[in-house]
């Protein structure tokens, strides 16, 4: 297992991190969709985790309504200290009109309830699971500051934000002396690369960590989805159509992906998630998966090489057409003699494909 720096923070995560989604909810509508784990299976895949050097499990207050993050302390067990839980609040967890946002009241109930669960007396990575548009990012750092101050939780992050709510919390940080974000998670796949216009940027620009979900599009990436190819009606994709896809375009990545593949002796989804790795900002894929062995093959992108070659022909198929303002800053009107693009294609390279 490789290991990465999380941002600025001495804190080091393995490259490709555990994702408890899959535990649990095997009653709910939702979660027995995504993974309806049982206990004894939650058990395997967290020991297959930890013998391949993970250290870094993800979960989240709202996963099959708390069930996951208890199954996930359940089977961490002894070894808990050993790794680093990530776990996430804010989203609805309950249906009063308070067990929603990011108030004082609800965040210091949510810490609360995840360590009970958890059965760990401390969060290593607490992150707000959306943006939350009613309460003032002063509050919001505040009450996180306190739990970091507290001993409850040790750093801190945020996901699903915009940049510019990314940076409008870490300037409020720095204003109040209280403890910045160390880490973002976002939704980035090669068939979603979103994140690179403004998220990204932000980024590189704060020293923040930058932890990927859902790396293989729901399932899309996995290499059983092509133009001619789909699985059976059980698979977790074609029942729960998430994140969404251009499905044409993906389709067209898919077959780059496959001819990769072919070359490495790889499968899709190794390629897909080796090439993650490969990009700016990225510290760690944070994966899933409803068996020892679908995580085993996933683990195993981490002693994948893609030569250049590899990474021009998938980013030809898959990079972003450029938008405003990214296009005009790519222009050379304002720029010094040496100076380079940063991320981003100009213009004149992307008439010139055309």
């Amino acid at each position: 297992m490789q290991y990465q720096q999380l941002g600025r923070v001495g804190l080091f995560v393995s490259r490709i991190a555990f994702g408890t989604s899959t535990f649990g909810g095997a009653e709910h509508p939702l979660y027995k969709v995504v993974g309806g784990l049982g206990q004894r299976e939650a058990d395997r895949i967290v020991g297959v985790a930890l013998d391949a050097g993970i250290n870094l499990f993800d979960t989240a207050d709202i996963y099959a309504e708390g069930e996951s993050e208890t199954m996930l302390g359940r089977a961490l067990g002894s070894r808990r200290n050993d790794v680093l839980i990530a776990t996430k609040a804010g989203n609805r967890s309950g249906g009063g009109p308070n067990e929603v946002g990011h108030s004082r009241v609800h965040l210091m109930a949510a810490i609360e309830s995840s360590l009970r669960r958890l059965g760990t007396d401390h969060i290593d990575l607490l992150q707000l699971h959306a943006f939350d548009p009613l309460t003032p990012f002063d509050d919001v750092m505040r009450t996180l500051d306190d739990a970091v101050r507290a001993g409850k939780v040790r750093y801190l992050g945020c996901s699903n934000f915009h940049a510019w709510q990314v940076m409008k919390a870490q300037a409020a940080a720095v204003a109040l002396g209280c403890e910045p974000f160390a880490a973002v998670q976002a939704y980035y796949s090669v068939v979603g690369r979103d994140i690179e216009r403004e998220i990204v940027p932000a980024i590189l620009d704060q020293g923040l960590g930058l932890l990927t979900w859902c790396p293989l599009a729901g399932g899309l990436l996995t290499g059983k989805f092509t133009r001619s190819r789909r699985p059976s009606d059980q698979s977790r994709r074609l029942r729960f159509d998430f994140p969404p896809v251009a499905m044409e375009h993906a389709y067209a990545i898919v077959d780059v992906l496959e001819r990769v593949a072919a070359r490495r002796d790889a499968t899709v989804a190794q390629v897909s998630l080796a090439w993650q790795l490969y990009q700016p900002g990225v510290t760690a894929a944070v994966v899933g998966a409803r068996s020892a062995e679908q995580l085993a093959e996933n683990v195993r992108a981490t002693e994948l090489a893609l030569s250049p070659d590899d990474l021009s022909e998938i980013d030809g198929a898959s990079r972003l057409v450029p938008e405003y303002p990214r296009w005009y800053q790519d222009l050379p009107l304002g720029r010094r003699p040496g100076e380079g693009r940063g991320l981003g294609r100009s213009v004149a390279s992307e008439r010139d494909d055309n």
